[in-house]
């Protein structure tokens, strides 16, 4: 029997994406995306006022600590992890000095975004915690993820993004660095077999159940089958309904 050994490097950085599940407590990350924004467009503004008044640009330290300040006296932006809040100042700081950079090949300065269509906000080191499973802490609240591929290596940074059907997303990434792997390859010839009640059945004997995550939302797509069937054809109330049902399967 034929074996081929060889020996394999990676130092790299991941990026891996998770879906939330469908939760009433994801309104809280929602509503923090809505404060993120919130904060994104009082800093544009205070650029802008900033250069108004003494015709110069207003520098990243100078905004993080007068957002600090000011976010102490409003609730509502303590929604925003302070990590956050300190991307969000890096952020539009990056933007203007690519302006400045490249201002004659036509990049425009970062100007105000629209809150209910904000998507994101990040956070670093702090503010979350890996629970084990497919469970997250965010804050004070436990939310539960598609856990589709296990995290290996430092969590570097931690967004949770929306998408503009609602749906909530979790983009971590990684600085993976994996210690050389010795990999060995043979002629056998292994046979797997899919079905419906079990998902994979291989040649060894070994099973994989199906996970049947369809069967979690069963009651949310009969609800929003039988809103899209009510609507008239053609109408902007089915075309709503149609997205929701999509929503629901996905």
């Amino acid at each position: 029997m034929e074996k081929y050994i060889y020996m394999s490097y990676n130092n790299s950085m991941k990026t891996l994406k998770f879906k939330l599940y469908q939760s009433k407590r994801n309104r809280h990350l929602k509503r923090s995306i809505n404060a993120a924004g919130v904060i994104y467009n009082h800093c544009i503004a205070l650029h802008k006022r900033y250069y108004r008044m003494w015709g110069k640009h207003l520098t990243c330290a100078k905004l993080q600590s007068h957002i600090a300040k000011h976010r102490k006296r409003k609730a509502f932006w303590q929604t925003v992890g302070s990590q956050a809040v300190q991307d969000i100042c890096q952020r539009i700081s990056i933007a203007y000095q690519l302006f400045f950079k490249h201002h004659k090949k036509g990049v425009r300065p970062p100007g105000f975004k629209k809150v209910r269509k904000y998507k994101s906000f990040t956070l670093k080191q702090a503010g979350y915690k890996f629970l084990g499973g497919n469970r997250i802490k965010i804050g004070n609240r436990v939310y539960q993820y598609w856990n589709s591929r296990e995290i290996e290596g430092t969590v570097k940074t931690l967004t949770i993004k929306r998408t503009t059907l609602g749906e909530l997303f979790m983009v971590v990434v990684v600085d993976s660095v994996e210690e050389p792997e010795t990999k060995v390859e043979t002629s056998r010839i292994a046979g797997f077999d899919c079905g419906l009640k079990t998902f994979l059945t291989c040649s060894d004997g070994t099973k994989i159940e199906s996970p049947q995550f369809l069967k979690q939302s069963l009651n949310a797509i009969k609800k929003a089958n039988r809103q899209h069937s009510k609507k008239r054809k053609g109408s902007a109330n089915r075309e709503r309904a149609r997205l929701n049902l999509v929503r629901k399967y996905s």
